[in-house]
């Protein structure tokens, strides 16, 4: 290799950290030709991990390091959300979500390359593509092993989860995750269900919160939200509950914390 070559590997090995996915497209923006990377790969300082990406030498990366890359290399929305974002951030007791599975979020129409779709990260991941909130409000940096992944913030994490129920998500469950979210900002809790576009999502939210006893409760501009009109049978055989206008399994109705 080249001293030209060498001291171009060189600069990518020091700016980037050890544990990243690096895609082709994006090296090639930044240099690194493909026939480049072709000569890292043979002599070894860059594994694939399927077409269009490529890990140092060795290394079992796992799947933060790929959202990493869609985000900051393919400019995708796609972010943990959910219980898996509230267990990034240590407000979910639900530990099996971070070792066996995760709940990846993204915009409508966005394409997940095959390279992050087949290979094996260790562990199941369900992805929702919706439009439901915009993809840059409700996002917080978590760092994570030298580099940084957007993910969902307590609030916009809840109304994912409520999005997704009851068919994928237990109410009990979210209502069990809400009740530990004493400290949300009454700000960013109004930003995001005024651009949330989920009548259920959000009127479960205000339920829940309600029902919750939060202090910033209180804050939120109900009169600003649209809710929508009519009601909406969130469950079969469940309780009726009129300011809302949902109805919910009678379990969740009896829950007094």
């Amino acid at each position: 290799m080249s001293t030209l070559n060498d001291s171009k590997l060189n600069r990518l090995l020091r700016s980037q950290p050890e544990d990243v996915v690096l895609t082709s497209s994006w090296l090639a923006k930044e240099g690194y030709s493909y026939d480049l990377q072709k000569r890292y790969r043979k002599s070894k300082w860059f594994d694939s991990i399927g077409t269009g990406a490529l890990v140092r030498h060795g290394k079992k990366v796992d799947y933060l390091a790929g959202i990493c890359a869609l985000q900051s290399q393919l400019g995708l929305s796609v972010h943990p959300g959910g219980k898996t974002a509230l267990s990034l951030q240590g407000k979910s007791h639900y530990l099996e979500v971070s070792t066996k599975r995760a709940q990846l979020f993204g915009s409508e129409h966005e394409n997940l390359p095959s390279w992050f779709r087949k290979y094996d990260w260790g562990l199941e991941l369900k992805t929702t593509l919706s439009s439901f909130l915009p993809p840059d409000i409700g996002l917080i940096d978590f760092e994570y092993k030298g580099f940084t992944v957007k993910v969902s913030s307590p609030a916009r994490a809840i109304l994912e989860c409520l999005y997704q129920a009851p068919q994928k998500q237990p109410l009990l469950e979210v209502y069990e995750l809400m009740e530990g979210l004493n400290n949300l900002r009454p700000a960013n809790v109004n930003k995001l269900l005024i651009n949330c576009t989920s009548v259920k999502a959000k009127r479960l939210f205000l339920y829940m919160a309600e029902k919750a006893e939060h202090a910033w409760f209180n804050h939120i501009k109900i009169d600003e939200l649209d809710l929508g009109c009519g009601k909406r049978s969130i469950v079969k055989n469940g309780v009726y509950v009129p300011k809302y206008k949902i109805t919910v399994p009678k379990e969740l109705e009896d829950n007094n914390g």
